[in-house]
């Protein structure tokens, strides 16, 4: 049973953006532990045909958005192109997702050092505890904080046991972390 972790409504973002998250599950994809192809061609073309500043006019971070927006449809080539021109918590937390979903720890861990602390830590500590709270095989605890570093290794060694319920917490939180993040990228400006 799939289980989501924000109010989730894609409707939220602007009709255009609801309609791109449509053509994969409406924002609430299970994104791999490993990139692969794009998920979606119809999303690939819809977003190559807009910007993010018309998809996230007022937005705080529009282009951190388009790249997580990328990210969520594992268009990692089309996400790294644009964090890797940007200087922002916001960015360089996508730039550490897509490496640790090459996977490259080493370069994931990098950039999460870049991050530092991110306003959305908190809640994702939260959400983490409750999905391992639902997978007690998942060899993942918080204690309390959120630390980028242990998932990092967590999501190492999901990886190498498919199917297992260390995979399955992984991409929850995997799923979570998108959510809360892109949310983030999205809102308004102050």
């Amino acid at each position: 049973m799939r289980q989501w972790y924000l109010p989730f409504d894609s409707n939220v973002y602007g009709p255009e953006v609801a309609r791109i998250l449509s053509f994969d599950q409406d924002g609430q994809r299970h994104i791999p532990l490993v990139s692969g192809q794009c998920s979606s061609s119809e999303a690939k073309a819809a977003v190559q045909a807009t910007t993010a500043s018309a998809l996230f006019p007022r937005a705080v971070s529009p282009e951190a958005a388009m790249a997580g927006l990328w990210l969520y449809f594992s268009c990692i080539d089309e996400s790294h192109q644009i964090v890797q021109d940007l200087n922002s918590a916001e960015a360089h937390f996508w730039h550490a997702i897509l490496h640790r979903q090459e996977p490259d720890s080493g370069n994931s861990a990098y950039w999460f050092r870049r991050v530092g602390t991110h306003p959305i830590f908190r809640d994702l500590c939260r959400l983490a505890d409750e999905v391992v709270g639902r997978h007690p095989k998942a060899e993942f605890r918080t204690g309390g904080k959120w630390d980028p570093f242990s998932f990092i290794m967590f999501c190492d060694r999901a990886r190498q046991q498919p199917h297992s319920a260390q995979e399955q917490a992984a991409i929850e939180i995997q799923s979570a972390e998108w959510q809360l993040l892109f949310d983030y990228c999205t809102r308004p400006k102050p």
